[in-house]
C-alpha cells in the first residue's frame, strides 16, 4: 500500500528485457536507509519488490504482465523514475489508497503554465475515464494528484512547482507516456453493485410478492 507521495526520484543503472524475464536495477539514496529483501517500492506507480541491493542502488524483476500494462517497459540506463517505500502503519496518509497495481497508461496530450503553477492533460482509455471524477485522485507515475477538469477524452491536473520539483513531472515532454492507477474506492463499489444487481436479478422475490405478503 502506498500513498502517492513521492519520496525521492532515482535513476535508472540498467535493464534487461528479456522474452521470458526482466529486470531494472535503480540507483537512489534515500529509500535504501532501511531497506530489505523482499521490500515493496513503487517505481513510477508499479508496486515492484525488493531482489537485490547494495549501497547505492536496488533491484527489482520485472513480470510481462506489468510491462505490457505500464510504460516500465520504455525506460533505459539514465531514466528518471519515481520512487516511494510502502506506506508505514504508523506514518501521515498525505496522498491517497494507492496499491502500485497500475490500470493502464496515458498519454500527455497537453502541458501548459498557468502562473505559479502547470497544467497536464493526460488522454487515456474509457475504461479508466469511467472511474475518474472531477476533485477525485488519481495516481499520474505514482504520484497521488487532484483531477482539476474532465472530459470525455482526457482530464487534466494542476501541479504545484513543489511536486514538479520532487517528481519526474518535469521531465515530461508532450507525447510522453504515463502510468495510471484510478481511486481504488471506485473500482470497489461499483463491484459491490454489480454483485448486488446479480443477487437481485437471481432472486425469485419481486415487489408484487413483497405486496402480497403485507409488505408495501
Amino acid at each position: 500500500m502506498f500513498t502517492g507521495i513521492i519520496e525521492e526520484t532515482g535513476v535508472v543503472a540498467a535493464v534487461m528485457n528479456g522474452s521470458a524475464s526482466s529486470f531494472i536495477r535503480i540507483n537512489a539514496d534515500k529509500i535504501l536507509s532501511d531497506i530489505h529483501l523482499g521490500d515493496s517500492i513503487a517505481v513510477n506507480g508499479v508496486c515492484l519488490t525488493v531482489t537485490d541491493f547494495d549501497s547505492q542502488s536496488f533491484q527489482a524483476d520485472v513480470m510481462n504482465e506489468t510491462l505490457k500494462r505500464s510504460s516500465l517497459g520504455s525506460l533505459k540506463n539514465g531514466s528518471r523514475v519515481n520512487l516511494e517505500r510502502a506506506m508505514a502503519a504508523n506514518g501521515r496518509f498525505g496522498g491517497h489508497i494507492v496499491s502500485g497495481h497500475i490500470d493502464g497508461t496515458g498519454v500527455i496530450s497537453a502541458i501548459r503554465n498557468d502562473g505559479i503553477a502547470v497544467w497536464y492533460t493526460v488522454s487515456t482509455h474509457q475504461n479508466i475515464l469511467k472511474y475518474i471524477v472531477e476533485k477525485g485522485s488519481v495516481a499520474i507515475d505514482g504520484i497521488s494528484l487532484t483531477v482539476a477538469k474532465l472530459t470525455k477524452k482526457d482530464f487534466s491536473v494542476s501541479v504545484i512547482p513543489h511536486t514538479s520539483a520532487q517528481t519526474t513531472l518535469s521531465d515530461k515532454k508532450v507525447g510522453d507516456t504515463v502510468n495510471l492507477e484510478n481511486d481504488i474506492v471506485g473500482k470497489y463499489v461499483e463491484k459491490l453493485l454489480g454483485s448486488s444487481a446479480d443477487n437481485q436479478s437471481k432472486s425469485n422475490i419481486s415487489l408484487e410478492f413483497l405486496r402480497q405478503n403485507g409488505f408495501s
